[in-house]
């Protein structure tokens, strides 16, 4: 089922928030690094497009407005695809040996007191956002240090 641009994009704000910013997790996955270009974008890309706007009309004239409205457009749609990418991330099942992994960790969280229900049928990139983000905030800095 093919979610709108709307939906997407909130789904990938909702991961932003929910995957957990760790350095330990950077080596292991694109989130950090596309969260981080993502949050920076969303604060300086529309600065960046008025100012594009601004100087090309003032210094060329309003014969380039075309243009500049085109690349205006281009610097603020950059932390929309940031946005669409993490909401794709999120709704995407894990790869087997991911999944794997994910039950691992599960099965060891258990063992050392975590109480949650695990979702068997595929889980999602956002239900391992939500594991890692316990595991890192209920979990004690032995057992973090030990998964990593």
């Amino acid at each position: 089922m093919q979610k709108s641009v709307m939906s997407q994009v909130q789904t990938g704000r909702l991961y932003a928030k929910k995957w957990p910013m760790r350095k330990e997790l950077a080596p292991l996955f694109a989130e950090f690094k596309v969260i981080k270009a993502t949050e920076l974008a969303v604060t300086v890309m529309p600065i960046l497009a008025m100012f594009t706007l601004f100087f090309q009309l003032n210094y060329l004239g309003s014969d380039f407005l075309p243009q500049a409205i085109a690349s205006a457009l281009f610097f603020i749609s950059l932390p929309l695809q940031g946005l669409l990418w993490l909401g794709k991330r999120a709704q995407t099942p894990l790869e087997p040996a991911m999944h794997k992994w994910y039950n691992e960790l599960h099965t060891k969280m258990v063992a050392n007191g975590y109480q949650t229900q695990l979702n068997e049928n595929k889980p999602r990139y956002l239900e391992l956002a939500n594991l890692l983000n316990d595991m890192f905030d209920k979990m004690d800095k032995a057992f973090t240090k030990e998964q990593f």
